[in-house]
């Protein structure tokens, strides 16, 4: 091969370079065998793309019953669910909002029993609440059930 100028040579070079990669990336394999599915960094991806429409969905859902001066907040996995030990002062009467977006249910629970009852949480969007009443230290957990995905949201305001 002779190239008339150095800007031919270069694009000579690029072609044969495409060539070769392309090449090594096709051959070596039967096309029948090609798998459609998607790469663990395209699925991670569409997953965190999930988490962050629902948990804009979720955190919209409970702005719309936003009431009292804001205590704890936060959005979790459905996977990992909720667990807080939050700071309340004994005596004073608390509202827990919760919403979880997203596919299945969720289980509210709080330690001491007597904070507040158990209470199923679907992951519909809409907004489950709870009237606390402090008179010891508790605990909020919130679990998915089985094969439950999205996102659940929740805050505490002080009414």
């Amino acid at each position: 091969m002779t190239y008339s100028s150095p800007r031919a040579w270069l694009a000579g070079c690029a072609v044969a370079a495409s060539v070769i990669l392309l090449t090594s990336c096709t051959s070596g394999g039967d096309d029948s065998k090609a798998s459609n599915a998607p790469s663990s960094s395209e699925s991670q991806a569409a997953t965190g793309s999930s988490e962050k429409k629902f948990t804009k969905q979720a955190q919209a859902a409970l702005a719309t019953v936003h009431g009292g001066k804001l205590v704890e907040a936060g959005a979790e996995r459905v996977t990992d669910g909720i667990h807080t030990e939050p700071s309340l002062s004994e005596g004073k009467t608390y509202k827990l909002n919760l919403v979880c977006v997203g596919k299945g249910s969720a289980q509210l629970t709080f330690t001491p029993t007597s904070a507040g009852p158990k209470t199923e949480v679907p992951c519909d969007q809409s907004v489950v609440q709870q009237r606390i009443t402090v008179h010891k230290p508790i605990r909020i957990d919130v679990d998915g059930a089985k094969g439950s995905t999205g996102v659940i949201a929740w805050q505490i305001d002080a009414v």
